[in-house]
């Protein structure tokens, strides 16, 4: 008899609250913005968010998703009214979350179930970047929780990598610190921990094969299984009528030690499920978003959820 846990990681678009935080750039996700962004269209997206989670992974796993890592989380509060709304509150959901220092205020979450996770520690890693000028640049964090998963411990690393909306090549510099935070991150974990079993999810806004993806690969010994995924005509967000696959969970290699593991990778998959895009005109196919631009469109999120399946044998 072998059982199955989801783990999963979902940039779930802009999830802020509808009150004004004067430390943030939150202007945009105000009732009196442009957007108008109203408790009416918060608690719409909680519960379409909810319903997607509750999902992920469903056709090979009995229960939701053991462990979700999230992307675009405005604070704690929303994370909690997340996993208190309709399609989650039933379910043994508790969270992590720190506030970063990010200039947009969005930052970086884990939701898991406590009935088969349990956290022993977590912690906040700040990205060091600079502007030209020399002063700080603010980004997310990258957060680290360990934790054991059915009696096994498990070091999960959460990241939000820095966007290309500058450009690809000249905003490369940030990821590459990021990865670089990573690797460090990674090194701590195999200086204190014997063996550590790793798992490094996030959304890098860099394809597998790209530098810093690969620096995880080489420095960190990790296992990009969506290398494997990532095609021309898939991807887990749509830009410019282009798939790209920046959403990804890598694995350390000691996770197919069958002596060092009672797990087993199972699966490596993008969550597409038809629900969850755009069902007609020049954008079907493409995730279903809340937002294009200023416009309003009530649906879920500009990507979709990656998720693995970890196998454990009796």
């Amino acid at each position: 008899m072998s059982e199955k846990h989801t783990i999963a990681f979902y940039n779930i678009e802009n999830l802020f609250d509808t009150k004004d935080d004067e430390h943030t750039n939150d202007e945009d996700f105000l009732p009196t913005s442009v957007k108008r962004w109203t408790t009416k269209r918060y608690e719409n997206k909680l519960r379409k968010l909810g319903q997607v989670i509750s999902q992920i992974g469903e056709d090979d796993v009995d229960s939701p998703p053991a462990i979700v890592g999230l992307a675009e989380v405005e604070n704690e509060h929303v994370v909690k009214d997340l996993i208190n709304s309709k399609y989650l509150k039933h379910y043994k959901y508790d969270i992590i979350h720190y506030d970063s220092s990010d200039e947009r205020g969005i930052d970086v979450a884990l939701i898991y179930n406590t009935d088969v996770f349990e956290v022993s520690h977590s912690e906040a890693f700040a990205v060091y970047l600079t502007k030209e000028d020399g002063s700080r640049d603010y980004t997310r964090d990258v957060l680290q929780v360990t934790g054991r998963l059915n009696n096994e411990q498990i070091h999960i690393v959460v990241n939000h990598w820095s966007s290309r909306r500058q450009g690809q090549k000249e905003t490369e510099h940030k990821r590459l610190a990021a990865a670089n935070t990573v690797n460090q991150v990674v090194e701590i974990l195999k200086k204190n921990y014997d063996d550590p079993k790793i798992i490094v999810m996030g959304d890098f806004n860099d394809t597998p094969y790209d530098k810093s993806l690969l620096s995880l690969e080489n420095e960190s010994q990790l296992y990009n299984p969506f290398k494997k995924i990532s095609t021309r005509d898939k991807g887990s967000l749509n830009h410019n009528f282009e798939w790209h696959l920046f959403d990804q969970i890598l694995i350390s290699t000691n996770f197919f030690d069958s002596k060092s593991t009672q797990f087993n990778l199972s699966e490596a998959k993008v969550f597409n499920s038809q629900f969850l895009t755009q069902y007609h005109g020049k954008f079907k196919g493409q995730p279903f978003r809340t937002y294009v631009g200023k416009r309003y469109k009530g649906g879920y999120s500009d990507h979709f959820p990656v998720y693995i399946e970890l196998k454990e044998d009796d």
